[in-house]
């Protein structure tokens, strides 16, 4: 994970769906039982994934609370597995951070805070004020390393700098990265963080579902969609512009005799070398075992310039 000595697998689990619909972050997703919640988590850590990322805004904790119980009830004991989890800027000063450490600890107890991340760029401070609030977390062994979340260049440079200072690290910048969005290449993001030596993470590396090609081939599931169906990529237009990406993902899955989301994973986590790491989600069992089967193969360099090419525009 960056410059830290901290080790993940390419491959980790995003847990926003543990929120339990407990605030607007939340009804994204539907209620998952605790037991479905306790499989899901110890399915991630059998397929060998070792980290979990979640944050407070996730149902107010609740998915902090539901991740701490189902690693307890995997048998994880503190240091087994890496957990990142992410402070809540929006309408609150950089003194927040410091204020509300302490729920952090207690939601996620007994398990550390391997990386800290502040989830947007926009508060009542800026990132400089943010990242000496991080040190000092660092400094009295409260975290352990530091990240940040949809930072532009800037931001994640100022944030660099300031760590710095104090000879602490920035681990990562947590963005929205995959076929099908790539923003990051042409907006110096991806640039710095290999310049800086900065992991990013990718969230919603299978674009909310999209690259799976499950939508192009049965518009009907559009209708229960929820929050998606408001965004573009998922109008007619939005998936006609896809569906070239789509058309070779499955070709690809059909070689390799894996699913198109596994194809779509793989090229994210490898394209880039060592610099991706990506945390799809899973609300099913079948979701874990897809995403950890991800790691258990490799593109050849010809087909991922192919996936490349076919999907530039989304650069």
């Amino acid at each position: 994970m960056g410059q830290t000595d901290i080790r993940v697998t390419p491959i980790g689990l995003g847990t926003w769906q543990f929120s339990k619909q407990k605030n607007m972050a939340g009804k994204f997703w539907p209620t998952l039982e605790d037991n479905l919640v306790d499989r899901i988590v110890s399915l991630s850590i059998a397929g060998g994934i070792n980290w979990f990322d979640t944050a407070e805004v996730y149902g107010r904790g609740e998915s902090e609370k539901a991740l701490s119980r189902a690693l307890k009830e995997a048998g994880k004991k503190p240091g087994d597995v890496i957990v990142a989890t992410k402070w809540w800027p929006m309408f609150r000063f950089a003194s927040n951070i410091r204020e509300t450490i302490g729920t952090r600890l207690e939601l996620l107890d007994p398990y550390q805070i391997d990386l800290y991340q502040v989830h947007q760029p926009w508060s009542f401070s800026g990132e400089t004020a943010e990242m000496t609030q991080m040190t000092e977390l660092v400094n009295r062994k409260l975290i352990k390393t530091v990240g940040v979340s949809n930072f532009s260049a800037r931001r994640m440079e100022n944030s660099w700098k300031t760590l710095q200072k104090s000879g602490i690290p920035l681990a990562s910048n947590q963005v929205r990265y995959s076929l099908l969005d790539r923003s990051i290449e042409s907006n110096g993001v991806m640039e710095l963080a290999k310049k800086l030596g900065v992991t990013i993470i990718a969230f919603s590396p299978l674009a909310q579902g999209l690259v799976t090609g499950k939508f192009h081939d049965n518009p009907g599931l559009l209708k229960n969609i929820g929050l998606r169906r408001y965004n573009p990529q998922f109008k007619p237009t939005g998936l006609e512009k896809s569906r070239p990406v789509i058309n070779l993902v499955k070709e690809l899955a059909e070689k390799y005799d894996v699913t198109p989301s596994q194809v779509a994973l793989n090229w994210v986590i490898q394209y880039n070398g060592d610099t991706v790491v990506a945390i799809p989600g899973a609300t099913k069992e079948a979701h874990v075992k897809e995403n950890c089967g991800a790691m258990s193969f490799n593109l050849s360099g010809e087909d991922m310039e192919r996936l490349d090419k076919v999907s530039s525009i989304f650069k």
